[in-house]
């Protein structure tokens, strides 16, 4: 559950929830991408109600769990996505090279490693122009190299004006972000840039950060 939430994030910037698991991150991408009932305030993207139709083909989501059709191949699960969104024929390949699945296009979802099912989901998240794409948990069992690989993938986008929304658990990501939201049962802990968050807890070390702001909050409770 979430708990009076309130925030903006601009376009062109990358902002990263960050929190354990459990407080809340995913819910706060369901509601932003317009998949979660909201029982009390309001979420607007780009000007709409989050979920309007409107959105479709502006918000791209790639979901905690891979969402692609097992028995399908990569190419085939990304075909049939890019038909459904009415994204370019090109799309297809371009964002398969993009998250790194060349090797495995023609190979069938239900035999691939947790990795490439995680890459494949991503791609099908870049298919057409989306404005914003929420990432939940986008670089989860991915080894350094490709998590280096993705991110520039995510800096390229944001600097060509897609906003980013991605969710981690995973403090030595938060750096990586232009802003961060620290998030813990479903409050709000800051929002502000990772070096913002540095100065206001005099620690360097943002999990370090992130366990201050939480002694803080115990205090003033």
């Amino acid at each position: 559950m979430l708990h009076g939430l309130t925030f903006e994030v601009p376009r062109g910037s990358i902002v990263g929830l960050l929190g354990p698991s459990g407080c809340g991150k995913t819910t706060l991408i369901r509601s932003v991408v317009g998949v979660q009932i909201v029982k009390g305030g309001t979420v607007t993207v780009l000007g709409w109600p989050a979920g309007a139709p409107g959105l479709r083909t502006k918000v791209g989501y790639s979901t905690q769990t891979p969402a692609v059709y097992a028995d399908l191949t990569v190419q085939e699960n990304l075909r049939y996505f890019a038909s459904v969104l009415g994204a370019p024929k090109g799309d297809v390949d371009r964002v398969i090279s993009e998250v790194g699945l060349e090797d495995a296009r023609r190979q069938v979802a239900a035999s691939l490693s947790g990795g490439q099912l995680s890459r494949a989901s991503l791609a099908i998240a870049l298919l057409g122009t989306p404005e914003v794409i929420a990432l939940d948990e986008p670089t989860v069992g991915l080894d350094p190299v490709l998590r280096q690989e993705l991110w520039k993938l995510f800096y390229e986008l944001a600097a060509r004006g897609t906003t980013l929304l991605v969710s981690s658990h995973v403090m030595d990501e938060a750096a990586k972000c232009h802003r961060l939201l620290f998030i813990r049962d479903g409050y709000i802990l800051a929002d502000d840039t990772p070096q913002a968050l540095r100065t206001r807890t005099g620690s360097e070390d943002l999990e370090e950060a992130f366990l201050r702001l939480i002694s803080e909050r115990q205090v003033t409770a």
